[in-house]
């Protein structure tokens, strides 16, 4: 039977962070209400269009879904059973902040079949954190994940995040060996990226451009000192049984999460929310990104795309060695085979001889993956496979 993945979007936050540049912003209760009302009507328009598929996987995204009362969440999940097959078995994710969480929330969402935390820690020094832009502490952080626990919750994954203005090697360890020792099942240890159009990026653009220029930045961490922190987090991390399995994701013996997994694997998943992305057959999809027009288009969802990008045969070969190629394990050649009806070889031959002379991928009968210090220098990697 067909497999799909779901993506649910909350655009909502109780602040926006100084580096986020994701669809995201404050609301009020009224513009909470229509827009839930909007994301049911849109569950229950697309249900019927699949009653070949059966769901693996469901991921709350945003934004801050736990921001919102237990309710909203228990009805969105009630409408997603009611109008999809769900797997017994499937891995369902909601994204929290610290703060954010309660004791009715956690029971809630463990009521409503949800098995899966992702908690956005970032760091452990409080000042770290201000100067994010985060509203938590560190302090409401343990006593979240506590509560997480008691609650029965046993698959967490925990996001940090590294090569933060002014960051030091000595404090992303104390970072990594905090987070260590609650024993999580996942980590995500993120570099920071500055975006255009946020505060982040006002305050070091300059820094930005001498990285790109090679020269040493004057508040942003080295490439030195990025790269010391890299090293250091994959080391410590697998001294203590998280195995890499993607660039940035670490999780103990299986945790890995699957809805990411699908991502990379190209698996078709359906977006559902303002802004939500697409990948289904040969097509991407993609909703409005305005809040009023998506609750206004909800209430016929005819209309809610407002991009659809029909994938020509060499995208869909360059998004499936880019993005498989993140994952430690790569590309498998003979899955390459049956899904495209030609080797790798016969497409990439000289990109792969080429990076495999200098070290930065490994070619097996069976595999093709990134070398370690491939996965250091993964950007540039990557863009080899672009036509």
């Amino acid at each position: 039977m067909r497999e799909l993945e779901l993506y649910v979007h909350i655009p909502f936050c109780m602040k926006k962070c100084a580096y986020c540049d994701f669809l995201s912003a404050p609301a009020d209760e009224k513009e909470q209400f229509a827009y839930m009302e909007g994301l049911l009507r849109e569950v229950a328009f697309y249900g019927p269009a699949f009653r070949d598929a059966v769901v693996s996987t469901i991921y709350i995204g945003g934004g801050t879904p736990s921001w919102l009362q237990e309710d909203y969440i228990a009805a969105l999940m009630q409408e997603i059973y009611q109008d999809f097959k769900v797997a017994a078995d499937a891995e369902i994710t909601i994204e929290c902040n610290p703060g954010t969480l309660t004791r009715a929330k956690l029971e809630c969402y463990k009521t409503n079949g949800i098995n899966r935390l992702s908690i956005g820690l970032q760091s452990v020094h409080d000042d770290e954190l201000k100067h994010l832009g985060r509203v938590h502490t560190f302090e409401q952080f343990l006593r979240n994940y506590s509560l997480a626990r008691e609650c029965g919750f046993y698959n967490i994954n925990v996001d940090l995040m590294n090569s933060l203005p002014g960051q030091t090697v000595e404090k992303a360890y104390q970072s990594l060996i905090q987070t260590i020792q609650l024993k999580p099942e996942h980590i995500s240890s993120y570099s920071l990226i500055i975006e255009k159009g946020t505060p982040f990026y006002d305050l070091y653009k300059f820094d930005v451009v001498k990285l790109e220029a090679g020269m040493p930045p004057e508040d942003l961490p080295s490439e030195d000192t990025a790269y010391q922190i890299g090293v250091m987090t994959q080391d410590i991390l697998a001294q203590n049984g998280y195995m890499r399995y993607e660039i940035s994701n670490y999780a103990r013996k299986g945790c890995a999460c699957r809805h990411n997994i699908g991502y990379w694997q190209r698996k078709e998943y359906l977006g559902l929310g303002l802004g939500a992305a697409s990948l289904l057959e040969e097509a991407r999809y993609s909703n409005v990104r305005d809040l009023e027009q998506y609750i206004d288009l909800s209430f016929d969802c005819v209309n809610l795309r407002e991009e659809v990008n029909i994938l020509s045969r060499n995208t869909q070969i360059e998004e499936y060695m880019f993005l498989g190629l993140r994952m430690t394990e790569g590309i498998e050649k003979n899955q390459f085979y049956r899904t495209f009806g030609f080797t790798v070889g016969q497409v990439y031959g000289n990109v792969i001889r080429r990076l495999e002379s200098e070290d930065l991928i490994c070619d097996t009968p069976t595999q093709l993956y990134l070398t370690q210090r491939g996965i250091d220098l993964s950007n540039y990697v990557l863009a080899q496979f672009l036509f």
